[in-house]
């Protein structure tokens, strides 16, 4: 599938702002059954754009430096990708949860996509037994890991509301998981809990999901949003496997990755630090275009 991505965010500031810093991770990362054909960044009213290098997770880092007085700022990122990614099939064959666990422990891989980098809690996905416990029943050590996996996030979206008024960006996985309700970001990071708790190496990851629109209905531009799900590692035969608990699907061809980390702080998408007073209010537009099934 051929994709044209389109990621705008506006920033109004009520008092101009002198100066901001900003680490943009916009642009989607080489990643296994995706290849980026072409992208481009552009800032208005302008600044200093460079690349940076990726502090934590695996992700393509711009840093932006704006110095003159601005009431306003807009980011625009757009891309062209082609997403070729099978669905997964568990198999008896699969390694089992306890075989991931031991593997993962006895890494001695130290790249960004490690397993060891991504079996210990972090800052915003801390332990917590009683997510542990609720998470436990689908993930027996002796339980092939693509189908514990598949089991636990279909779980999630049968038991937990989608609510995205329940939670906010910083809400503990604790929180989210105590009112079984919240956003893709929240089921992400329960379900990245309950599998480090079992031992199992878990990513974060920040990208888009293509939106259906209903039957007979046109596509709504500017209507998607960037959406979170998890990546489980299942051995050095089958790699880094996705699932998405928001929705209880595998990663495939309608999901396209911007950047993995141990959770969100090191991948979102846009963060820094601006110089001014007064309050501000960010817009964001996230448009995720299918150019094949419109023939272009």
């Amino acid at each position: 599938m051929l994709y044209r991505i389109r990621h705008v965010t506006r920033f109004d500031y009520a008092q101009p702002v002198g100066f901001a810093r900003c680490n943009l991770r916009l642009k989607p990362i080489l990643w296994s059954g995706q290849e980026v054909l072409d992208y481009a960044l552009s800032v208005e009213p302008g600044g200093r754009t460079f690349p940076a290098r990726a502090e934590a997770g695996l992700a393509n880092v711009v840093r932006l430096v704006m110095e003159n007085a601005t009431s306003t700022l807009t980011i625009e990122s757009s891309a062209r990708i082609r997403v070729e990614r099978p669905i997964p099939v568990p198999s008896s064959s699969d390694p089992t949860l306890a075989g991931i666990a031991r593997l993962a422990r006895e890494s001695r891989d130290a790249s960004p996509a490690s397993p060891a980098s991504y079996l210990f809690p972090s800052p915003q996905i801390p332990l917590d037994g009683a997510i542990a416990q609720w998470c436990a029943p689908d993930l027996a050590p002796d339980r092939g890991v693509l189908e514990a996996a598949y089991a636990l996030a279909t779980r999630i979206q049968r038991e937990f509301d989608f609510d995205p008024s329940a939670t906010l960006v910083d809400t503990p996985p604790r929180a989210a998981f105590d009112k079984r309700r919240g956003v893709c970001q929240d089921f992400a990071q329960i379900m990245i809990s309950g599998l480090r708790a079992a031992g199992l190496p878990a990513a974060y990851v920040s990208g888009y999901l293509r939106t259906l629109p209903p039957p007979g209905q046109p596509r709504l531009v500017g209507a998607d949003a960037t959406h979170a799900w998890v990546l489980v590692w299942a051995g050095p035969d089958l790699g880094w496997v996705g699932v998405d608990p928001t929705n209880g699907i595998w990663m495939a061809e309608d999901h396209v990755v911007m950047a993995i980390g141990r959770d969100y702080a090191e991948i979102a998408p846009i963060d820094g630090i601006v110089l001014g007073s007064g309050a501000q209010d960010m817009h964001v537009s996230v448009d995720v275009e299918p150019l094949e099934e419109a023939g272009t």
